[in-house]
């Protein structure tokens, strides 16, 4: 079994996401979701590692954030 070097912050691409929609009146799940990627407050930005966990999480609150393009 083989293991993988895991890669250093420092070298992976970021992506920063803006929250644009309230989490108020979503069900528990799309709140929590938006609580992970570091979220909470509308026009509020987290800056997250590009991986498909945070991709994934992105595309269930496509919605709520935005990626924000500097």
């Amino acid at each position: 079994m083989k293991f993988m070097k895991k890669k250093s912050n420092k070298d992976a691409k970021m992506l920063r996401v803006r929250q644009i929609g309230s989490g108020i009146g979503c069900p528990i799940e799309m709140r929590e979701t938006l609580k992970a990627l570091g979220l909470g407050k509308m026009h509020r930005v987290a800056e997250r590692v590009d991986t498909p966990e945070v991709r994934g999480m992105i595309a269930k609150v496509t919605h709520l954030v935005e990626v924000v393009v500097d």
